[in-house]
């Protein structure tokens, strides 16, 4: 059995070869992160605590260090495999980063407590839900990208939107696994899977993540829900569950 991009113990290569499998199977640009400073991040994976990392960037108050493009710049990502493979060549250990909405996916981000709470509900409801991304302390479902317009359009419905629930459409940014950021190593919560596969467990009625688990990642493009169908379950479980930088043991 093959293993999972980003459950098993991460290489020099892994992080290559989980780039060139986004880009080059699914589409998905992608472009590597602002590394992590060597001793900092050696001492973040040993205390394993969030943003005991210290980012490459220039900025010293990085908010997101380890999880945002510096060199190049977003509008650089890329689905091309020449150019996907020579980043991961020359920087083996940059963060992966995708850039959200037009050719990839769209996200929405909620704390990890908030997030945990919410996949809940999406199984008791027997919502069907697309790649779920994690770090110690935050969740981020990957859905089919999204306007600006529709999204404001469903958020007016609502009498109050946390902060805490964040939006990652056209221009905005994720890193995806088997990263190792500021805020932890990055995993998948749920695993994607193919558009034909989430349709069989459907109609046999079993779990799409749990066939998943059998194999890799899947060649072809994953299974995405649309954004209205998750949200007004994410901005409920976000009102419950303020961003308080509290994390998830796993």
């Amino acid at each position: 059995m093959r293993e999972i991009l980003g459950r098993r113990r991460m290489n020099r290569s892994s992080l290559r070869n989980a780039a060139l499998h986004y880009a080059t199977c699914w589409g998905w640009p992608v472009l590597p992160g602002a590394a992590l400073n060597p001793a900092s991040a050696a001492t973040a994976r040993q205390s394993k605590q969030p943003q005991a990392a210290v980012c490459s960037c220039p900025d010293p108050d990085c908010a997101v260090p380890g999880a945002h493009p510096f060199d190049p710049v977003l509008l650089a990502a890329s689905t091309d495999a020449r150019m996907v493979g020579w980043w991961w060549s020359n920087r083996p250990t940059a963060p992966l980063i995708l850039a959200t909405g037009g050719r990839g996916p769209s996200a929405l981000s909620l704390p990890a407590i908030a997030g945990a709470r919410a996949l809940a509900e999406f199984d008791r409801l027997g919502e069907r839900i697309g790649p779920v991304v994690a770090t110690p302390t935050r969740f981020t479902l990957l859905v089919a990208p999204y306007a600006l317009a529709e999204l404001g359009e469903k958020l007016y419905a609502h009498d109050w939107v946390p902060s805490s629930l964040r939006f990652h459409g056209e221009g905005g940014y994720v890193a995806l696994p088997p990263s190792h950021t500021g805020a932890g190593r990055v995993r998948w919560e749920r695993e994607p899977v193919a558009a034909d596969e989430a349709e069989g467990a459907r109609r046999s009625g079993r779990s799409a993540a749990r066939r998943a688990r059998r194999g890799a990642l899947p060649r072809t493009v994953p299974w995405l829900p649309r954004m209205e169908r998750v949200l007004d379950v994410l901005v409920e479980a976000s009102t419950t569950a303020p961003d308080s930088g509290t994390s998830l043991t796993f």
